[in-house]
């Protein structure tokens, strides 16, 4: 360690991912609590990625699901979790790994992450920074049928979403 540098970009990484985590262990051993849901943004071309391919078809890079009514069998691993949603009226059983997610937010309590993801990392998993987003919305639809799953396109609500940006030394 002598000589580097601490990276602190990495340290916020990991904690704001296990935040993320803790969170999904949470509800996968105690459920969803009041009007808590999520929406979870994540790149599904990453590795460990695991969807069926006609979803992979549809959102070649990036997609939105909402854990809230119609998801069944929530698991939260140390790098991974998984669920089963329903698409179409379809369950199917997707693996997102935390390395692979872009955004999470709770509409219910105004609280979100947004995070950069490197495009098609190979050798590690991929390095995401918080990001500033303001009220922005993780995640977009352009019709009710593009909505993520199990949620009404028209219910969407957002937050504010945690920056870290101001609190770092700009480079001059």
């Amino acid at each position: 360690m002598a000589g580097k540098l601490l990276d602190y970009n990495l340290l916020v990484e990991t904690a704001l991912r296990g935040a993320v985590r803790e969170a999904l262990k949470r509800v996968a051993e105690f459920g969803l609590p009041g009007n808590h849901h999520f929406y979870i943004t994540f790149r599904t071309d990453q590795p460990g990625v695991e969807l069926p391919e006609y979803l992979h078809e549809r959102y070649p890079e990036e997609m939105t699901i909402v854990l809230q009514h119609q998801y069944w069998g929530l698991e939260a691993h140390e790098d991974w979790f998984q669920a089963t949603l329903s698409f179409n009226k379809i369950p199917e059983r997707l693996v997102i790994p935390y390395a692979a997610i872009t955004a999470f937010a709770d509409p219910s309590v105004q609280f979100g992450l947004q995070f950069r993801v490197t495009p098609n990392a190979e050798s590690r998993p991929a390095m995401a920074t918080p990001s500033p987003i303001g009220n922005a919305e993780p995640g977009k639809s352009e019709d009710a049928a593009d909505a993520p799953a199990g949620e009404d396109a028209g219910e969407r609500k957002t937050g504010d979403v945690v920056a870290l940006d101001a609190f770092r030394k700009k480079k001059t």
